[in-house]
């Protein structure tokens, strides 16, 4: 006989309105809601107790590959705190120099930046590529966009040191969830960590003389559809992105399931659930693509998709901008589709209709 607890919690939650839940009827409505928001998630997110720095970039090497060239940075987020990150540079330059660009970041299982650059250093990260079309970092370069694939905090080069080893399984190990557990305590948040990380890999974005400021968007699977979100809820200098496998209720996918404690935010269930966060992106344009067998999405499958979703084109409709939302829905498991992501890369980055 086992006495458990989760069912309270589940308890509480179903019956919990979200003190932030976007149910606007108007535009003006939804702008002011927009405010409350962001200053909301801004503070849950933990990014009033993050340090700012100079960047200090610093090129390490550049390798020539087929129509592009990959180039490895380092960047400082916060003082003491450095990302590496590959920078993926097509060959063929525009009339002006300037390219479109997405950020890149990755979720589990990827050896942090190596599974999104197609990096194949070991079998077991080949599977993982093949598995989930992981290498969307060089989908979007031949498609003549640069893209910059950061290692998140707790991943591949960021990897705490109980973690740090060479050997394949542990490099596909992260230390996300070691790293929670020491922020949270600080009023911090390793989700948040990673928001301010990418908004700092966009102020780099918009120094690089090779980058169209206008046109930079974020892409990612997973792990990094969960910074997709935040990170471009957050940022309005994010002009289009793509969230992939990361986009179902919390309560069924999030406390049902089994999940790493990275998705965890104090307090965020009390205020927001994913719908209200991905409205924030509205009208700028958005895919979300779902596979309709990702374990992830929770016992109802779709069902505990499509409320959400529908949640957010409630957003954009208010703006008369419907058709700047994308569900991707295909036959598939958790993985990255592409089909209409990269379409709308095309069309929204590169402006070609």
């Amino acid at each position: 006989m086992f006495y458990t607890s989760l069912h309270r919690f589940m308890d509480e939650h179903q019956h919990q309105k979200a003190s932030m839940h976007m149910d606007a009827a108007t535009r003006v409505e939804f702008e002011a809601w927009k405010k409350k928001a962001y200053v909301k998630l801004y503070t849950l997110l933990g990014l009033d107790r993050m340090r700012t720095c100079e960047l200090n970039p610093r090129l390490l090497g550049t390798e020539k590959l087929d129509g592009y060239r990959r180039e490895k940075w380092l960047i400082d987020t916060e003082p003491g705190i450095i990302m590496p990150f590959y920078a993926l540079i097509p060959d063929d330059m525009h009339a002006n120099g300037r390219f479109s660009c997405v950020i890149a970041p990755h979720g589990h299982g990827s050896a942090g930046k190596l599974a999104v650059v197609g990096n194949r250093l070991f079998p077991e990260l080949s599977k993982s590529i093949d598995e989930h079309n992981y290498d969307y970092g060089v989908q979007a370069v031949r498609r003549g966009i640069i893209a910059l694939c950061p290692d998140a905090r707790g991943f591949g080069e960021r990897r705490e040191k109980y973690y740090q080893s060479d050997k394949p399984a542990d490099m596909l190990r992260s230390s996300c969830e070691f790293l929670n557990a020491m922020a949270i305590p600080l009023g911090m948040n390793v989700a948040g960590m990673w928001t301010w990380d990418l908004m700092r890999l966009m102020d780099y974005a918009m120094t690089r003389e090779d980058v169209d400021a206008n046109r930079i968007g974020c892409i990612g699977l997973s792990g990094g559809g969960l910074q997709t979100l935040y990170f471009t809820a957050m940022d309005d200098r994010v002009k289009c992105a793509v969230i992939s496998g990361y986009f179902y209720g919390f309560r069924e996918a999030l406390q049902e399931g089994l999940c790493c404690n990275c998705n965890y935010v104090p307090h965020l269930w009390e205020h927001f659930d994913v719908g209200d966060i991905g409205a924030m992106i509205a009208p700028r344009p958005l895919v979300i693509e779902t596979g309709t067998r990702d374990i992830l999405n929770g016992k109802s499958n779709m069902d505990n998709v499509y409320p959400y979703v529908e949640q957010v084109r409630s957003a954009y409709r208010l703006y008369g901008k419907e058709d700047l939302l994308c569900h991707d829905v295909f036959d598939g498991p958790h993985m990255w589709h592409g089909t209409k992501a990269l379409e709308w890369l095309d069309i929204y980055l590169k402006g070609s209709r």
